[in-house]
């Protein structure tokens, strides 16, 4: 083969991986107008003002959860805490307004409440992780059976019944038509990306999930940003769990059961690895509207339960495949 072959084919690679990567980023959107469309096909009512409204409010709860989750997956960690945290800190709220068990009544101020305690158990995810040196699945996997322990043992098996209109309309009221729910989600939104963009806590957690030991010997804090992100991934979980019980008007110990796997699977499908470094909260963006509009749609065809289960099931499986770059792989564990 002669030199200059080689010089042309060699010039190539570079632009094929561009290309190859580009079509990466871009695939999980040009998913989610590929199923908007075909969705649309089949019924005429998935496009009306009424659903995209609809879409919008069921998207802000797991939106939330997403956003922390995010933070945790880019830096290769995993937080199995979802459902544990969203649980108790939606029963603390449900007891620090008016309700059927509590005679404790602070009305708004529950909510902030409440996300601090999310933060203060993201903290201990984070600390325990770190300072023993545990493995983020299993440490957040205990954290999470805790939660959900004692939010059950608090209310002891019942459920806590809210009484009070202005903190449900924290989920249920309308600010110019649109959800107060969906208003809530994109500040949080607004937030994560300044967290992200904005600080250099932000630009660590890249560094940490492409390469946890170049980052410490380039002098990154690897520990305490590891424990800041785990602690702003709870605050996230915290809101969530405040939107929860505004949302439903009630707080029990079973309120978040499903949501774990929502969230992991809107931030994978959206783009963000599993081995950490890749993704951002715009690639959770359109990885909780792929998931919402694919359940939301499924409904609108009149697809059976079970088997909506398992076309989410095929869907995560689909998006890690495609998100994982080959070319970084020597061994898949």
């Amino acid at each position: 083969m002669s030199t200059v072959s080689l010089e042309k084919r060699s010039a190539a690679a570079p632009g094929l991986a561009r290309i190859v990567r580009h079509g990466r980023d871009w695939a999980p959107l040009a998913v989610l107008v590929a199923l908007c469309l075909v969705i649309s096909a089949f019924n005429g009512n998935f496009l009306t003002i009424a659903n995209l409204m609809r879409l919008l409010n069921t998207a802000a709860i797991p939106l939330v959860l997403a956003l922390g989750s995010t933070f945790v997956i880019l830096m290769g960690s995993i937080d199995l805490s979802v459902e544990g945290v969203v649980a108790l800190t939606a029963v603390l709220a449900s007891l620090l307004v008016a309700n059927n068990i509590s005679p404790l009544a602070i009305g708004l101020w529950a909510a902030p409440a409440a996300i601090l305690a999310g933060g203060l158990l993201g903290f201990v995810n984070g600390w325990l992780h770190v300072r023993l040196k545990i493995p983020s699945f299993m440490t957040t996997l205990g954290v999470g059976f805790a939660g959900v322990g004692i939010a059950t043992a608090i209310l002891r098996g019942f459920t806590a019944r809210i009484a009070d209109p202005s903190f449900r309309f924290l989920s249920l009221g309308r600010v110019f038509g649109v959800p107060m729910a969906v208003w809530i989600a994109a500040v949080a939104l607004g937030a994560a990306l300044v967290f992200q963009q904005r600080t250099r806590s932000g630009r660590w957690i890249y560094a940490i999930g492409a390469d946890e030991s170049t980052a410490r010997n380039a002098g990154i804090p690897v520990e305490r940003t590891r424990i800041l992100v785990f602690t702003v991934a709870g605050l996230f979980y915290g809101l969530a769990g405040v939107l929860s019980v505004a949302q439903f008007g009630q707080g029990h110990a079973l309120i978040s059961q499903g949501r774990l796997f929502t969230a992991v699977t809107a931030v994978v499908v959206g783009g963000t690895a599993l081995s950490g470094g890749v993704g951002s909260v715009l690639n959770t963006v359109v990885g909780v509207l792929i998931v919402v509009t694919l359940a939301n749609g499924m409904v609108l065809m009149g697809v059976e339960p079970y088997v909506q289960q398992g076309v989410q099931g095929l869907l995560i499986i689909a998006a890690v495949a495609l998100s994982l770059d080959r070319s970084r792989l020597d061994v898949v564990k």
